[in-house]
């Protein structure tokens, strides 16, 4: 009986680890599966964070660039649009001779199909005919206290004639342009007189730079930017008129 019993006795010791009763193999791999995935997982979820952040801030950064760059304008104010002839203070200016103006010449014959007006390096018959009419824009506006200057180039000298009547060549053999070019503008600046310079495009590019408009549109043909002489011989800008704007803006006067 004795050994019976611890027969049964062992039998019962093994019956109390058989299969039944151990554990799922399965689900300790799963727990340890899960304990040793856990930190791995929160740190690529940092990672995809960080990275999440990062982009988020380079597009800030590059969206604030972009929303300045298309709020800070290209070119001046078109003095065209509007009732900006009077609106900008151009007329106050121009009465009390602060004015500064730039003119492009007109439709130069080397680089068009039109008929020439004389020689190649001047201006088409047709850029005469234009220049007379935005002589006649700036006789509207008075012409008594205002003093012209030209690029010394034919086409210059050309559109400061029909436009004017006059020529006077600036001093040297180059046109008034680069870095330095608005003190060189102020030393022709006489006290209460208005100055027209009749020049090029890549000059008032200059100038407009230096104004702050380092990527304003190129000048066309016989526009004209206006500005004015502050006190403290530094300039505002008034605004650029362009040639086929004048006839319009004069009948608001």
């Amino acid at each position: 009986m004795t050994g019976s019993c611890t027969t049964t006795g062992a039998v019962r010791e093994l019956h109390l680890f058989d299969k039944k009763t151990l554990p799922n193999v399965s689900m300790v791999n799963n727990v340890v599966n899960l304990t040793l995935t856990k930190p791995r997982s929160y740190q690529a979820r940092a990672k995809r964070l960080k990275r999440l952040w990062l982009g988020m801030a380079v597009a800030a950064f590059f969206g604030t660039l972009l929303a300045g760059y298309l709020a800070w304008p290209l070119s001046p104010p078109d003095l065209g649009v509007g009732n900006r002839l009077l609106t900008s203070g151009l007329l106050a200016s121009w009465r009390d001779g602060n004015v500064v103006v730039l003119v492009r010449h007109e439709e130069r014959c080397d680089r068009s199909s039109n008929p020439c007006f004389g020689p190649a390096d001047g201006l088409t018959i047709h850029g005469t005919q234009q220049a007379k009419e935005i002589g006649k824009a700036f006789k509207t506006l008075g012409m008594e206290s205002a003093d012209i200057l030209s690029s010394p180039t034919t086409r210059t000298a050309q559109t400061s004639q029909f436009m004017f009547g006059k020529t006077l060549l600036s001093p040297g053999p180059l046109a008034i342009c680069g870095d330095a070019m608005g003190e060189e503008i102020l030393s022709h600046k006489q006290p209460g007189r208005n100055l027209v310079l009749i020049t090029h495009s890549a000059c008032i590019n200059d100038f407009e730079q230096a104004l702050g408009y380092p990527h304003a549109v190129t000048a066309e043909y016989g526009s004209a930017l206006f500005v004015e002489v502050l006190g403290n011989g530094h300039f505002k800008t008034l605004g650029i008129m362009n040639s086929e704007d004048w006839s319009a803006a004069i009948k608001q006067l």
